[in-house]
């Protein structure tokens, strides 16, 4: 069975390279949570039992708590791996541009040539 998403993709930003880039990073972002997932049963159950069998990790199913903390990390790790575009698309919302963080970045820098030539 495949797995793609049938119709257009969408686009969030001008630049459809940039939202392809996102779309890889988002599929890496899903596997090192994958992996995330499947460390913690493995610490888990070698904290109870001392070993484990790749059986018993597969055969793990974690109680309420547990999916509740691992809720609470993929919220966090996906907070920390989109915190760039969320800055970004704040920005936008805002108005602010590019062009005017460069001027802001230019300003600075010219006043702090003007102090140092003091």
């Amino acid at each position: 069975m495949s797995r793609k998403a049938k119709g257009k993709r969408p686009q969030f930003f001008e630049n459809p390279e940039v939202d392809r880039m996102l779309a890889i990073v988002m599929a890496v972002a899903g596997e090192v949570s994958v992996l995330r997932d499947r460390l913690d049963t493995m610490e888990r159950l070698a904290e109870q039992k001392g070993f484990v069998t790749k059986d018993e990790i597969d055969a793990y199913r974690p109680d309420e708590a547990v999916e509740e903390e691992r809720q609470q990390w993929r919220s966090e790790y996906l907070e920390r791996v989109l915190r760039v575009v969320h800055h970004e698309l704040e920005s936008e919302a805002r108005g602010e541009t590019r062009e005017i963080y460069e001027s802001v970045v230019r300003e600075h820098q010219k006043g702090l040539s003007e102090e140092s030539l003091r």
